[in-house]
């Protein structure tokens, strides 16, 4: 087994943020903020780029990977922007029962099961030799994807009760890296790093009073 060293960003800033609209790219900031992730990976021998299929993914996937000539580039929907778990709101703040609320029947079904396939691709060593003292490169993957999917991943990397996705937010183009080693639990190396961008693109995709 070889250890995979997972990286997930957010997607850059999209236009129109309030509106939330699935159609939507990104705006100026966020493509700024996507080259400068861009720039922050290069050199890095990714074996892959992944990302979802809503625009603003594929986007922030594009401007990324001009940075990193040869890596292949997969849309996928196991990267999209789903509700993670069909978390009962019952002990929860109401907030959280509020905005838990607005999911159909359908997403709080459909959402859950892609996020477990998530999990079983993206997730733990690979499959393909045994990794000595010499140290064999790790395989990296990058995946561009929605702040839901970042949080559940952390999550389940930090072993942590199942609705502590709940609260998990994640900077536009923020950078989180999980490394899955073959003996040993998961690490989380960095999470929202956002050392790439400059100050004025850092804090959006994030409520005014969560900025530091």
């Amino acid at each position: 087994m070889i250890t995979r060293l997972l990286y997930l960003a957010r997607h850059g800033e999209q236009e129109d943020a309030a509106a939330e609209s699935s159609e939507a790219g990104l705006s100026e900031r966020g493509r700024r903020q996507a080259r400068l992730l861009g720039e922050r990976l290069r050199g890095r021998p990714f074996a892959a780029v992944h990302h979802g299929p809503l625009r603003r993914a594929a986007e922030t996937a594009e401007l990324v990977a001009a940075s990193l000539p040869g890596v292949p580039v997969y849309a996928t929907e196991l990267a999209g922007d789903h509700l993670p778990h069909d978390t009962d709101p019952a002990d929860l703040p109401s907030a959280y029962a509020d905005f838990l609320g607005q999911f159909s029947a359908a997403e709080r079904v459909d959402g859950p099961r892609v996020t477990a396939a998530a999990v079983r691709r993206f997730t733990g060593p690979v499959a393909g030799g045994t990794e000595g003292a010499d140290g064999i490169e790790p395989i990296r993957e990058l995946v561009v994807t929605h702040n839901f999917l970042i949080a559940w991943l952390v999550r389940h990397a930090l072993n942590a009760p199942e609705r502590r996705w709940l609260g998990l937010n994640q900077h536009n183009a923020g950078l989180t890296v999980i490394r899955y080693g073959p003996a040993a639990p998961p690490n989380l190396v960095a999470f929202n790093d956002v050392a790439h961008l400059p100050p004025e693109l850092r804090g959006t995709g994030l409520p005014a009073d969560y900025l530091v």
